[in-house]
Parts: structure tokens; C-alpha cells; sequence
């Protein structure tokens, strides 16, 4: 589309309706192109408020002040405030009135049909928690945003379990016990250029597709459908010439969703404690004492930083020790082989002969991750079966030699469980968005542990 249609499209009274209903309150954000340049614009002026929309006229202003910047994509965040006057309130969390739970399903538009499949999985298991009529469905382009109204959860709930705690939990809870039947629906989809996946993208920042903005690059428009309207959905439907849209997203009911949102905060925890937990490795006082820490004396080598994240992945995901040594000095080798042999491990299958996965072998799958594994759990590569003992002599004795290896494992366990367990799941994820930044400096991990836990000692000590 060029300029003058997508502008002519926002002036559409019933697709600027939409987009200012949706973002009342809301921080929002737009995508630019000026030339080959992407910009995301978030704030009205340099050193100015955040971007809102507080009335109709607001969208034009917005279209009008920005229009040699080319704006074609609407987004708003998942929070919704009480007030959006100063920079500030974006990060205050006691400024947040709602947040809304939404599962990110991102793909390709020719695999849409195995796109809505997934959301009908994720849909049902949300259904089985209680939650329906709350429900609605957002075609971002090449996926889709599925959402809960941020108001199916009750005041009386909200005051007890802050919104940012409650959206990120439900989220993950429903990622989880959906995993089985997603990574299914994976397997029959995996020769696809773009893997679609289902993500948690909860974030105090996070910002999603409004109802009715085009995609970035599509000509699509975010169209919104509800559960009922998942077995006929097309994808002609989001045509921004004539599209097929739900005003139907407002509609919700009041505490349809505490009894899911209780459950999943029991199960998850609460996003919140991550942001204490920040704040906390930056009080003076861990600095009194870190002459009493842990020292750490040099840098630890990529393959034992592989080693040792991969070992602490299979341990949280999975549980026993021994296999997840085994799976760590496997995973580490086979990286390191890639990286001497200048393959790119993204795209790398493990060769496995699926007829060895019998008796004598057995088959694991961890998302991408596929490696054959004898019955006594430890894992192979080729022929050779990699036991604790050899991590130990490859990994540990090594570690140990610039830092207490167990302060290593536990720091190992700590950044990880920052992370979304679908992150942690998938081989591409986790490569690339917990291993590779911190590949060349795990060091600073190590050290903001041992201040953490200083801190923490600290802490009980003046408790007594």
C-alpha cells in the first residue's frame, strides 16, 4: 500500500474507532518507515509524555504531526494506566490499572491454518479453566494475538494479585499444559522455512497489535474474531479493502477469569519478583561485603558456558542431575563441532536413524533438540556416550578452576529461571536468546549472583 491509501485507510471512522477504543490508556507506539529505515515512534516529542490516544482527534493529530515519517503500524501496550503524563508512569508498577494476558502465536501467512490450529489448542485449554466469553482473537498478520479482557479479572482479585503478576502467569500456565499438544502440531509443520511458535511476551513494556492496524509489511489488517469464529476464520478475512472484523473484544464478564488467574499465580510465581530481585543487586550494601564473596579468577571458555547452561536447562525442564550432565557436555560438543566446521547451528539436524531409537536406543526430543539417548539416560552423539564423569572432567574440573563451580551452577540456575519456560524448550530460542549474550561474559551472571546471594545472607542475618 502507499502512503496515501494507508492514510486514507486510518481515516476509515470505523477502523479509527477501534484503534482509539482499544488504546485508551493504553501506551502506544507506531512503526515508521522513512526510506529503508524502520522507526518506532513511542513518545509524542523528544523528552515528551508517552504516546496516548485520549480522544478521536488524537489519532489524526498523531497521523498529521508524524506524516513525513510515514507511520503504517499501531501498537498498545499490555498494561493499561491510570495515568500517562510523564515518562515515569510507564514503569511505575502502582500506576498500572489492568494488564491483559496474550499469547503471541508468530508464523508464516501459508502455514495459517496450522497458526489457528495452535490457537484453537491454546484456546481450549483456556476454556477448560472456566474462561470463555472473555475471549477474543486478533489476526496480527502472520499470527495471532490471542487475549483475555484484562477486566474478566475482578477488582477484588486485582487488589490482592497486582495485573502485571496475574498476565504474565496465566500466560505461561497456559503455554504449559498446552505444551504436549503444541509440540505435536510442531512436528507436523517442522520442514517450514518459518517455524511458527507460541510465545509468553509479558513484558511491564510490551506493546502488541491494535485491533484494526495494518501489519508492518502485510497488507493486512489486524482484524478481531472471537473462539466461535475459529473453524471458519480465513485469511481474506483481514483484507484491509474489505475486511471481516468483531467488535466483540469489549465484551467481557467480570471474575470469569479468577479462578484461572489464582491457579496460575500459584504455579508460576509472580512476574514482579524478577523486577525485586534487580532492584535489589543494585542496594550499596552488597558492596560492604564482597571481599567475603566468591572470587572469580579469569574468564570461563564458550564450551564450558555451553556446557553448563545447557546442563542447567535440562535440570529445570527436566529434573536428574546425571542425565543433565550428560545432556550438557553432549550439547556443547555438538556446538562446538559446528562452530570449528562453520555450520550454522541453528539450521544443523543431528542425523539420527529413527530405527536406532528402539531398545538400545532411545529418542528425545527437546523442541529441535533431537539426540539419541541409551535407557540409562545418558546421552550420545555418533557413538559415543557422554557420562557424568567426562563432564566432570571437561566442564567441572575446568570451571573450578575460575570459580566454585557449585556458585557457577547455582548462578547457572538462577539467570535461567528468568526466562519463559517456552524459551528454555526451543534449541533456537535458547541459542539465541540466553546463550549467545552472555557467551563471552557468564562472568557477569556469576558476579551478580554472588552479590545477590551476599545480599541475601545479609538480609537473614539482620533477621535474627
Amino acid at each position: 500500500m502507499y502512503q496515501n491509501e494507508i492514510l486514507k485507510y486510518y481515516k476509515n471512522s470505523r477502523v479509527k474507532n477501534e484503534i482509539y477504543k482499544y488504546s485508551l490508556s493504553r501506551w502506544v507506539a507506531s512503526e515508521a518507515i522513512s526510506g529503508k529505515q524502520r522507526i518506532f515512534i513511542r513518545y509524542w516529542r523528544k523528552n515528551g509524555p508517552p504516546l496516548s490516544f485520549n480522544s478521536l482527534s488524537s489519532i489524526d493529530k498523531f497521523l498529521y504531526r508524524f506524516k513525513k515519517l510515514n507511520p503504517r503500524t499501531f501498537y498498545a501496550s499490555i498494561n493499561i494506566y491510570h495515568s500517562l503524563l510523564v515518562r515515569e508512569d510507564t514503569v511505575n508498577i502502582d500506576n498500572i490499572l489492568f494488564s491483559s494476558p496474550i499469547w503471541d502465536i508468530d508464523g508464516d501467512v501459508s502455514y495459517y491454518e496450522y497458526i489457528i490450529k495452535a490457537a484453537k489448542i491454546i484456546v481450549e485449554e483456556i476454556q477448560k479453566h472456566g474462561v470463555s466469553e472473555s475471549v477474543y482473537l486478533i489476526w496480527s498478520g502472520r499470527g495471532v494475538h490471542i487475549h483475555i479482557n484484562e477486566k474478566a479479572f475482578s477488582p477484588a482479585f486485582l487488589k490482592k494479585y497486582h495485573p502485571l503478576d496475574t498476565s504474565y502467569a496465566v500466560v505461561e500456565y497456559i503455554i504449559r499444559n498446552s505444551r504436549r499438544k503444541l509440540l505435536d502440531l510442531f512436528e507436523k509443520v517442522r520442514g517450514s522455512k518459518r517455524k511458527f511458535k507460541v510465545e509468553n511476551k509479558i513484558d511491564i513494556q510490551r506493546v502488541f497489535t491494535v485491533p484494526l492496524s495494518l501489519h508492518r509489511v502485510l497488507d493486512l489488517s489486524a482484524v478481531c474474531f472471537k473462539p466461535d469464529e475459529l473453524d471458519d476464520f480465513n485469511i481474506s478475512w483481514a483484507d484491509p479493502n474489505n475486511f471481516r472484523h468483531n467488535p466483540n473484544w469489549r465484551f467481557f464478564v467480570v471474575g470469569e477469569a479468577d479462578i484461572l488467574g489464582k491457579k496460575a499465580i500459584k504455579t508460576v510465581g509472580r512476574y514482579l519478583l524478577r523486577l525485586k530481585i534487580r532492584e535489589k543487586q543494585k542496594e550499596n550494601i552488597v558492596k560492604t561485603f564482597v571481599t567475603k564473596t566468591p572470587t572469580i579468577r579469569g574468564s570461563l571458555k564458550k564450551f564450558q558456558v555451553m556446557a553448563l547452561l545447557q546442563a542447567a536447562r535440562y535440570y529445570l525442564l527436566k529434573g536428574e542431575l546425571n542425565n543433565a550432565m550428560s545432556f550438557g557436555l553432549n550439547r556443547a560438543i555438538f556446538y562446538n563441532w559446528a562452530r570449528h566446521h562453520r555450520v550454522r547451528c541453528m539450521e544443523e539436524k543431528i542425523p539420527i536413524d529413527k530405527d536406532k531409537a528402539g531398545e538400545e536406543h532411545k529418542l528425545e526430543l527437546l523442541e529441535d533438540d533431537r539426540i539419541l539417548f541409551f535407557p540409562n539416560g545418558m546421552h550420545i552423539l555418533g557413538e559415543e556416550e557422554y557420562s557424568p564423569e567426562e563432564y566432570k572432567r571437561q566442564v567441572i574440573e575446568k570451571i573450578n578452576a575460575v570459580v566454585s563451580y557449585e556458585v557457577a551452577w547455582n548462578a547457572a540456575l538462577n539467570y535461567l529461571k528468568g526466562f519463559p519456560e517456552s524459551v528454555l524448550f526451543s534449541q533456537k530460542d535458547f541459542y539465541e536468546k540466553v546463550y549467545l549474550p552472555v557467551e563471552d561474559s557468564f562472568e557477569k551472571i556469576i558476579q551478580e549472583y554472588i552479590s545477590l546471594s551476599t545480599y541475601e545472607r545479609l538480609k537473614k542475618g539482620k533477621n535474627h
